[in-house]
Order: C-alpha cells, then sequence, then structure tokens
C-alpha cells in the first residue's frame, strides 16, 4: 500500500490542483528565465540582472531545458541581423509556418551546431568553469535528473509534468513566437520584417507575445508600448529593480507631440531616427489606409475588398509580398493619382531617413522640403501628417534606445 501510495502522490502527497499549480509556477520560471535573462539581458543588454539570479537562471535552464546561454543568444542575435532572409535560422517567411511552428526546436538544434554563428554572435555571454565543465559539457544532464526527482516529489504524476515541461520552450518560444510572431497579429510598427504582436496581453510568455513592439526596439527591456498592451517581463524587472535585483538599462523612449512646435528642427530629426517604425505606420495608419478606402468607396464590393487586400499588403515590407498580389495591387491602384501620390511621398520619406552619410542640418533642410511639397499636395491627410511630423518630438529629450 505504501509503494501504490508513492506511485499516486510521491513524497509531497499534493492534490491535483496543486500538482497543477506547481507545474504552471515552473514552466513560468522557464519563461522568465528565457525572456529575462536569455533575451532582455544576455542578448540585448536591456537589463541588468543581480549575478544571483544570473547564476539562478543558468542552472533552471540547464535543469529543465538543456539551453546554454551562448546558443540562444547567438541564434537569436543572428535572426535580427538576417531577419526574413535565407540566413535568418527560424523565419516562417522562408521555413513556411508549419516548419517552424511545429519543429522551431528542429531549426534551433541545426543552427546550434553551426560554429560560425556561435563564434561572430555569441559574444560577452558566460564563458566560466560552470559553463564549460557542467552546463556545457553535461548538457543534458539536468533534464534527464529532473525526471526521477519530479517522479519522486510528485508520483506517477510527475512523469507527465516533467514531459510537458520539456517540451514547453520548444513549443512556445522556437515555434509560437519564432512561427506566430512573424506570421499572424497585429502590428504596432512598420518594422523591415513580418514580425507581428501576437496578442496585447504578453502574460502567457513573459510578454514575448509582443513581438512586432520588440523587433521596433529590440534593445528595450520594455515590450508593451502602446495602452492596452501588457508585458508580464516588464513587470517582474520592476519588482527585480525595486528589490535591487536589477538594473534597468534601455526602454523605448516616448515620442510625443507639442502642439507648440511648428518647424522641422533637431528634435524632429532625433525623434524621426528613434521612432522611425513609428512614423512609418503612423503615414500608413493615417495617410495611406484612408487615401485607399476613400478612392475605393463608392465602387463595387469585390473592388473594395480587393483594396482591403492591398492595403494589408502594403502594411509590410514589399519584399514579402508575393508576385499575384502585387499584380493585384498594381492593378487596383493603378492610375489614381491620390494613392500613387502618397505611396510616392511615403517612399520619399523613407528615403530621407535610411540615406546614410546626411547629417543633421541635411536630413532637417530635406524634412522641410519635403513637408512643404506635402502642405501644397492638396491632399487632405498628407498636408495633416506634415503638420503632424512638425510637432513630435521624444518626452524629456531622450536619446535612442534601439539597437
Amino acid at each position: 500500500m505504501q509503494f501504490l501510495d508513492f506511485l499516486q502522490n510521491g513524497l509531497l502527497h499534493f492534490s491535483p490542483g496543486q500538482k497543477i499549480l506547481t507545474f504552471l509556477i515552473a514552466t513560468q520560471i522557464t519563461i522568465l528565465a528565457v525572456t529575462l535573462y536569455l533575451h532582455r539581458e544576455q542578448t540585448h543588454r536591456g537589463v541588468s540582472l543581480h549575478p544571483v539570479l544570473q547564476h539562478f537562471f543558468r542552472f533552471w535552464l540547464w535543469l529543465t531545458t538543456g539551453m546554454q546561454t551562448r546558443d540562444w543568444v547567438a541564434i537569436h542575435r543572428k535572426h535580427h541581423s538576417h531577419c526574413e532572409t535565407e540566413n535568418d535560422p527560424h523565419s516562417p517567411q522562408f521555413y513556411g509556418i508549419n516548419r517552424v511552428l511545429w519543429d522551431g526546436v528542429e531549426l534551433y538544434t541545426d543552427e546550434r551546431k553551426n560554429t560560425e554563428t556561435l563564434e561572430k554572435y555569441g559574444q560577452g555571454t558566460p564563458d566560466d568553469w560552470l559553463e564549460n565543465n557542467v552546463y556545457s559539457h553535461f548538457r543534458y544532464l539536468g533534464v534527464s535528473l529532473l525526471l526521477p526527482l519530479d517522479f519522486m516529489l510528485f508520483g506517477v504524476a510527475g512523469i507527465a509534468m516533467w514531459a510537458l515541461q520539456v517540451i514547453w520552450i520548444p513549443f512556445f518560444a522556437a515555434g509560437v513566437v519564432n512561427g506566430i510572431g512573424h506570421y499572424w497579429g497585429y502590428r504596432n510598427y512598420k518594422t523591415n520584417d513580418c514580425s507581428r504582436n501576437i496578442t496585447r496581453f504578453g502574460l502567457f510568455i513573459g510578454g514575448e507575445e509582443l513581438h512586432n513592439n520588440h523587433h521596433a526596439f529590440p534593445a528595450s527591456c520594455k515590450f508593451a508600448h502602446k495602452k492596452g498592451e501588457y508585458d508580464l517581463g516588464w513587470y517582474a524587472i520592476r519588482l527585480l529593480s525595486w528589490l535591487k535585483l536589477a538594473t534597468i538599462r534601455k526602454v523605448v523612449p516616448e515620442l510625443v507631440t507639442n502642439q507648440n512646435k511648428d518647424s522641422i528642427d533637431k528634435e524632429t530629426v532625433m525623434a524621426i531616427l528613434t521612432h522611425r517604425f513609428s512614423v512609418a505606420q503612423m503615414y500608413y495608419q493615417e495617410v495611406v489606409k484612408p487615401a485607399v478606402l476613400n478612392e475605393y468607396r463608392s465602387t463595387s464590393r469585390k473592388m473594395r475588398k480587393t483594396a482591403k487586400k492591398c492595403l494589408d499588403a502594403l502594411s509590410v515590407d514589399w519584399r514579402f509580398v508575393d508576385a499575384n498580389t502585387r499584380e493585384t495591387i498594381s492593378h487596383c491602384l493603378a492610375n489614381n493619382h491620390t494613392v500613387e501620390t502618397v505611396l510616392a511621398y511615403r517612399q520619399e520619406l523613407q528615403k530621407i531617413w535610411e540615406q546614410k552619410g546626411k547629417n543633421a542640418e541635411q536630413m532637417i533642410e530635406a524634412l522641410r522640403e519635403w513637408c512643404q511639397r506635402a502642405e501644397q499636395s492638396g491632399i487632405d491627410t498628407l498636408q495633416n501628417f506634415a503638420q503632424q511630423l512638425k510637432s513630435i518630438s521624444l518626452k524629456n529629450n531622450q536619446a535612442p534606445s534601439h539597437s
């Protein structure tokens, strides 16, 4: 009877509810280890964690996932450097959403074996005795020890808890974030990739759900940027900062509108360079989208549906629009002066902030000339945007935090 009782309840004799709660707490610790330690600190240096926390997270990841800091950091940095290209380790645009979602861990493992990736992108990660002689040398020992430990503590249910915990990060981080986060959701920023925010409530995967926000400002340790967005990782950072266990290094500088400011100056240039993705998205929402919808409002239902499809394509980088959609857009927008004009102005504006070698004075002059022409275009939304562009600045003149 004692043996059967041990099989059923383990040493702790937890109820089913207590076992579920323990499992959820354990998986959330693993997620926090990934998002706080691996992602926000080690990869992007947006926050500094106390050495005690660093060592705890390293041990916890070794025990529950078998992942090493250098591997994860190198692969993620390469993802940012080559996002949505053939060199991106896990882009659904190239591998397909099904493979990244369900076999993301395989893509991670393949890239982990690429020594060139580790050497080029893994700099600055832990390189001490513990890392080299325990965590890297005995990569899967921790996960192997966790199985009998779970069995002893929780009985047969511990085996299921172990299995679910081991696949938790491979599915949600390697699959959902890397896959769905570049395939489905909404976009606050018109970044040069297909990143999307999966949901406004970043409470289940530690805030990693807000993936488009992160791609717009990789160095920021705060992923919630808009009203109504929630980032569990940021709440944890604030708590740890209050406990003197973390130091916040970089957050998104707030973009503000000053009604008393009506000219292009150095503050405008600083704001645009810092929030170039925000400005691009503002232009799409306030100029391009109204222009397309207004021009095709009185057309047939089929044509209005086609126009909306065009808008979806125009919200992402042109590289990721397939040939058929491009042809549809060209047909839909052909010979429409208003739409052609606002798209041309968008391209010119992006060239101003993307052109290398220009100093602040040259950018100011180029932006002033762009605004002057926009105000004379005769298109209301374009004129309003030009006025709005003159009024933007960074709150408290904060410096850029993106990398």
